[in-house]
């Protein structure tokens, strides 16, 4: 009698961090609208997904689907086999992560996002004025902070610049280590008031974070930006995308991108659209967003063949 009465809690625990049942394998499956999410903290990206979620599920019945689920995975090669198993529909990510489930995962791009107004971005990498660095090409022999292997701005874009300019990288164990002389070293200092402290104290050499970022003073504080200059600055890149898997329905990724699309001019969303990532708008991918992604796909293999 006990095990009964506590299996629907076992069952609502399980789809909130990410367990989906047999039964959304099943047939019933088409009418389940799966959204998935790369996470380390299921409990907080539940809550920012679920309510844009409820808002485009009911909007979806015309192409059948009547229900909406959370599926998190933990990392980038999980989510990857997700999609190419059928078990999640519609990701929302950074272009890098977007372009490795693009390759890995056979997803497609479906839509620009636009957070708080902004639908680009661009990473920076910044010194010491006193460092005596003055381009990306005397990094070499030095040292670079990174945030995490799943960035785009402070990790993939950075690595990938580097890269084109016949610069290897070299991993470090700890911001104390120091890399050869024919190779830039590079640690994850994790977040972005760290990289801009880790630059400031003279624990490594550089620093990169996209310039939204930059500007933020929670995350780069006036007092270490006083002393620290920019050396480079990439070209724009989109800030955020939403995929699909590559073999959902047509009618419904049509559908999707419509209520999406609409979101933005609906005021019942704007409470859903806040909880999701802060998101402004979803914007159509035109041809020039299309080349930029093909150029961050083609990196972003690059940075896991040369690089990891």
């Amino acid at each position: 009698m006990i095990l009964v009465r506590l299996f629907p809690l076992f069952a609502a625990l399980l789809t909130l961090f990410g367990v989906v049942p047999g039964a959304a394998a099943a047939d019933d499956s088409r009418h389940i609208l799966v959204l998935g999410r790369i996470s380390d903290d299921p409990k907080t990206h539940y809550e920012q997904l679920k309510p844009l979620l409820d808002y485009v599920v009911p909007r979806m019945a015309d192409v059948g689907i009547r229900e909406g689920r959370v599926l998190m995975a933990r990392d980038a090669q999980q989510m990857a086999s997700y999609l190419r198993r059928g078990q999640v529909d519609w990701v929302t990510e950074t272009a890098g992560t977007a372009m490795l489930l693009e390759e890995k995962g056979n997803a497609r791009p479906l839509l620009l996002t636009e957070r708080d107004g902004v639908s680009r971005y661009r990473t920076v990498f910044f010194v010491r004025h006193d460092s005596g660095l003055k381009a990306l090409e005397d990094l070499r022999g030095r040292s670079v902070a990174f945030q995490n292997n799943a960035s785009t701005s402070a990790y993939f874009l950075p690595a990938i610049e580097l890269l084109h300019r016949k610069l290897s990288l070299s991993l470090l164990l700890s911001p104390m280590d120091k890399p050869t002389d024919k190779t830039v070293g590079y640690v994850f200092a994790r977040s972005e008031l760290n990289i801009g402290a880790w630059v400031h104290k003279r624990l490594v050499d550089a620093g990169t974070m996209n310039d939204i970022d930059w500007n933020n003073q929670a995350r780069m504080p006036s007092s270490f930006r006083k002393d620290l200059e920019v050396i480079h600055i990439t070209e724009p890149v989109p800030r955020a995308l939403e995929m699909v898997r590559g073999d959902l329905d047509p009618k419904v990724q049509a559908r999707l991108r419509e209520v999406l699309i609409e979101a933005a001019g609906d005021p019942r969303a704007r409470e859903a659209l806040q909880y999701f990532f802060r998101t402004t708008r979803f914007m159509p991918i035109d041809d020039e967003t299309r080349r930029v992604l093909d150029r961050i796909r083609i990196g972003v293999a690059q940075v896991r063949a040369d690089v990891e």
